[in-house]
């Protein structure tokens, strides 16, 4: 099988985006994820996929030291209802497993949600395989991606 981190290099090189993609140990927690990185927990983006209705996904970008907030991400979709899909749905709509989906690459280019809180920062996040931490900065990626900027998120 080859590295999902291939496509997600790809796809960032297709957009024009500066990006660095690493190895990286795991880690037992967002505190040592984030000292092994280099960087605040804040600046390690999750990226997750959250399911509308039907077949639409949407991608929300949130800092690792928030969670998302369903209303205010309803809110800015327009929708009624989003949830985490079911991990081979999540695979499904984007090719990548949990853990490792990222935007960039995705299988299909579902729209993205990022939190206002991601701007003026150099972010990590995943890169589309375990083990690997992909290095950005998080408004050349916004603008890439054509993201929608928003409070989406809480404070943990």
């Amino acid at each position: 099988m080859t590295d999902r981190s291939d496509r997600v290099r790809a796809a960032a090189e297709s957009l024009g985006l500066d990006v660095r993609i690493e190895q990286t140990p795991n880690a037992a927690s967002l505190e040592e994820a984030a000292r092994l990185r280099g960087v605040t927990p804040a600046d390690i983006v999750k990226s997750l996929v959250v399911k509308g209705k039907g077949d639409a996904y949407y991608f929300a970008l949130v800092p690792g030291d928030r969670s998302i907030s369903w209303s205010k991400l309803r809110g800015v979709v327009g929708v009624n209802k989003l949830r985490l899909p079911e991990a081979e749905l999540a695979l499904e709509a984007t090719g990548f497993e949990r853990g490792t989906i990222v935007p960039l690459g995705s299988t299909t280019a579902w729209p993205v949600y990022a939190d206002e809180r991601m701007r003026g920062k150099h972010v990590s996040m995943g890169a589309g395989a375990h083990g690997k931490a992909l290095y950005v900065d998080a408004d050349a990626l916004i603008d890439a991606l054509e993201a929608t900027i928003a409070d989406i998120t809480d404070a943990i």
